[in-house]
């Protein structure tokens, strides 16, 4: 159970193969079966690397919340702790909704300790599709090489070169050219791919399996990296704007990429693609829920740092090794206040989001 603060911190784990366990054991402990869908290349420490299934509620409820973590591998320290407690506690008991737990969606960036997928692709950019001329992102072709320069720590010229970039197109003009996503530079940050991932593929198949049945469907997809330390926004993820009130009536206080009130920006090819297009026939509801850790200026550079340890590699072995640190740093602090907070807004998102769908009657085409 979840009931002291030495139980929720004890959700939280230090690695990809502990947080994995405890997930699995939480399953084991309800009796719930695991479908694991295996990646078949070894783990930062030789373990297993799989997306995780849990189905909690019965296989024919026409009502799910589906829970994310891990779609950026190394912010799926988060998301595991919120769902292992979810599992723990036991989702309310209804007779007709189910609560599906898609644990770890990028296991390789969880275990390495990478936002990005084996394929260096940004899981949360390659849901677009490829049969159709790739999204171009001018403003991150101009800042690539001043991003990723030739060594690390950056020289003055790169660090200046991204300056005169925000002094043109100011701040939010900067984050959008890194963060909107781009199909050109495939050892770049935020890349899109040039195909569909194994993860991509993967869900799509989950979705297959677990959806079908399904009349309404909310999603809570947990991120990491943004915003104020250990307050948990509540971004607006639906492709239907209709249901825009509703969300805000399960949710309270929304912010929306759209209309600029989130910390976040519209980006190319987002995981909730792939819940539309597998359950068309469910009516959708979905938010992103992204915890705070540190401020842009600790995050980014320790992102970019990363990002260059990939493109160019590095002899000094304590310099790389610290990169890595200092990235698990910047999306999972160690501290117990913001773990604490973490999970009480996990689980009040996730109840909200049972609840609501018990409130919801379905409007979708059978």
């Amino acid at each position: 159970m979840t009931d002291t603060p030495s139980q929720i911190l004890d959700l939280f784990s230090p690695s990809y193969a502990v947080a994995r366990r405890k997930f699995l054991a939480a399953a084991a402990a309800r009796k719930l079966p695991v479908d694991s869908r295996v990646l078949d290349l070894p783990g930062a420490e030789g373990e297993t690397l799989a997306i995780d299934v849990v189905l909690d509620g019965p296989a024919d409820a026409s009502k799910m919340l589906v829970v994310l973590s891990g779609v950026h591998g190394v912010e799926g320290f988060c998301g595991s702790a919120i769902q292992t407690g979810m599992l723990a506690e036991g989702a309310p008991a209804h007779e007709d909704t189910a609560v599906l737990h898609v644990h770890a969606i990028n296991p390789y960036g969880f275990s390495h300790l990478r936002r990005v997928t084996q394929e260096n692709v940004d899981l949360n950019r390659n849901f677009v599709d490829f049969s159709q001329p790739l999204p171009v992102n001018a403003g991150y072709a101009e800042i690539h090489d001043w991003l990723l320069p030739d060594t690390w720590p950056p020289g003055e010229a790169a660090e200046a070169g991204i300056a005169r970039y925000r002094d043109t197109h100011g701040a939010r003009g900067l984050q959008r050219a890194i963060g909107l996503g781009q199909h050109a530079h495939a050892n770049g940050m935020f890349f899109g791919g040039t195909a569909p991932t194994w993860s991509n593929r993967t869900f799509r198949a989950i979705l297959a399996r677990y959806t079908p049945q399904v009349r309404q469907l909310a999603a809570i997809d947990i991120h990491t990296g943004l915003g104020p330390y250990g307050v948990g926004e509540r971004i607006f993820a639906s492709f239907n704007r209709g249901v825009l009130a509703r969300a805000r009536h399960w949710w309270g206080q929304l912010t929306d990429v759209h209309d600029g009130s989130s910390t976040s920006i519209p980006m190319t090819g987002p995981i909730q693609t792939a819940l539309f297009e597998a359950a068309p026939q469910a009516e959708q509801i979905g938010i992103c829920l992204e915890y705070g850790t540190y401020p842009n200026e600790r995050v980014m550079p320790a992102l970019r740092a990363e990002h260059w340890l990939h493109r160019r590699g590095a002899n000094d072995r304590a310099l790389a090794r610290q990169i890595k640190r200092d990235l698990k740093d910047a999306f999972h602090p160690d501290a117990d206040d913001w773990k604490l907070a973490v999970w009480q807004q996990g689980r009040e998102a996730c109840l909200q989001a049972i609840e609501g769908l018990q409130q919801t009657e379905c409007t979708a085409d059978a």
